[in-house]
């Protein structure tokens, strides 16, 4: 008797925890449903809109070779009908009638969202809209022929660019056989290859409350939203596994040496240069993203040494340099526009300021507080605007945790010189990289372009 009392006490102490409300900030609020889903709710009383977001963690980085892409084509099913709405056409009609904007369903690298913004009059009605659209899509034959149709069409606009065959080419040595798991768009013979079956499969493996969360910001009282969700998706049941112990995601092997690539483009007017390296990620080195992100910042900075040897010396007329940060490797990128008559020039002074980047007058003290500041304000004024903040909030969850923008801003103030040269070391100088350069053929036949990463 004094177990079953005890464990009577426990479960009912369990149902409490899950049910607890946490107050992050004074306008952000946070709850957890018994089936695992997590709520997030951003109040914000200026203007009569709600914003809602279901994130889930899939995309790419779930899929192997064989399914690549399935999950951008299941997100775009759901915008073609469900239980309620007989195909797209009847889905998009409803969606007006109840004042939505900004609604879609996309898929990238690391999360999966469904989104849209409507008046806060019409807020349940878009819970019910969206739970629907998730937990009951048609996967209607002729419907996902037209999605099919739509993936080709974008496909082909995609390839005809010659910026995105460049960095396509560039990222497919960067990841190497794991390339799929950071190709979104995913693999044109597997999306029209596709059936409902397969389709089905991603949603029975990912698509679960407990590998969820719905963000709210706008104008809501938390409590209401609480209360709300819990009603419409309360009874949503969680998955029984977990996807991500009985389908591990494989780790990225760490690039054995240098490639580079060319790719000759009538319509590159001038020359193009972009250089990848595998960087930190938040699973392995959370502190190395903050760096990374003070480090970029500072050599975009006109008063860089890096912008001054490239840009002030006319050796190129942009440059930029960015971090993404992920769960699961995030990828280092400089992009270059070089002067089409000193492109081996800039090649070589690129090389040689990455030599220097960790020496110990390479950054100054007013570059790493100016750095600081500057990131500190552009992430109060995401905060700002949150019909786009609780997209901010949906990333960080997938790649992070939802603390992690939350506690951003004190965390760049730990990032130091130390910081930033052990960064270089580590993830930048003497580090294998994948590289490109988009040429006119004239000008790559003029330069002996092929001649310059070597």
């Amino acid at each position: 008797m004094a177990k079953t009392y005890a464990l009577i006490i426990l479960l009912t102490a369990c149902a409490l925890l899950c049910n607890a409300q946490e107050k992050l900030t004074e306008n952000i609020f946070h709850k957890k449903l018994p089936n695992g889903l997590e709520i997030l709710v951003v109040e914000d009383h200026s203007v009569p809109l709600a914003t809602v977001v279901l994130s889930f963690k899939a995309g790419s980085f779930t899929e192997t070779d064989d399914v690549n892409g399935l999950t951008f084509l299941y997100l775009s099913m759901l915008e073609m009908g469900n239980r309620d709405y007989e195909n797209q056409q009847d889905l998009n009609y409803h969606a007006g009638g109840l004042g939505m904007q900004l609604r879609n369903s996309i898929a990238s690298s690391e999360y999966a969202t469904t989104y849209f913004t409507l008046p806060t009059a019409n807020f349940v009605k878009g819970l019910n809209f969206m739970n629907t659209a998730i937990r009951y899509p048609k996967m209607d034959e002729d419907e996902l022929e037209k999605a099919k149709k739509t993936f080709r069409n974008q496909r082909s606009e995609g390839e005809s660019n010659p910026y995105y065959v460049l960095g396509d080419s560039i990222r497919k040595h960067l990841w190497g056989s794991l390339y799929s798991r950071k190709s979104p768009n995913g693999n044109a013979q597997v999306i029209n290859g596709a059936t409902p079956i397969m389709l089905n499969g991603i949603k029975t493996r990912y698509f679960y409350p407990n590998n969820a969360i719905m963000i709210v910001g706008g104008d809501v009282s938390h409590e209401a939203v609480f209360n709300e969700i819990e009603h419409i998706y309360g009874d949503w049941a969680p998955a029984p596994f977990d996807p991500f112990t009985k389908w591990p995601i494989p780790a990225f092997e760490p690039l054995k040496k240098s490639s580079y690539t060319i790719v000759e483009s009538k319509q590159a007017n001038v020359p193009y240069i972009e250089i990848y390296w595998q960087g930190p990620d938040t699973r392995n080195d959370i502190a190395s993203t903050y760096t990374a992100d003070v480090f970029s910042d500072i050599v975009n900075q006109n008063s860089s040494r890096f912008h001054k040897a490239l840009i002030q010396s006319g050796l190129a007329s942009n440059i930029h340099i960015g971090y993404l940060t992920c769960k699961y490797v995030g990828p280092i990128s400089l992009a270059i526009t070089p002067n089409p008559d000193k492109i081996k020039e800039c090649i070589e002074e690129v090389k040689r300021q990455i030599e220097l980047m960790d020496s110990d007058d390479y950054f100054t003290e007013e570059q790493i507080e100016t750095s600081r500041r500057m990131l500190e304000i552009k992430n109060i004024r995401e905060e700002e605007i949150t019909t786009n903040y609780v997209h901010t909030l949906s990333f960080w969850w997938t790649a992070a945790s939802i603390n992690y923008p939350l506690e951003y801003n004190g965390n760049l103030k730990k990032v130091t010189k130390a910081e930033l040269k052990l960064y270089v070391d580590k993830y930048i100088k003497n580090r294998p990289y994948s590289a490109g350069l988009l040429i006119n053929p004239d000008l790559r036949a003029q330069s002996n372009a092929d001649s310059f990463f070597k």
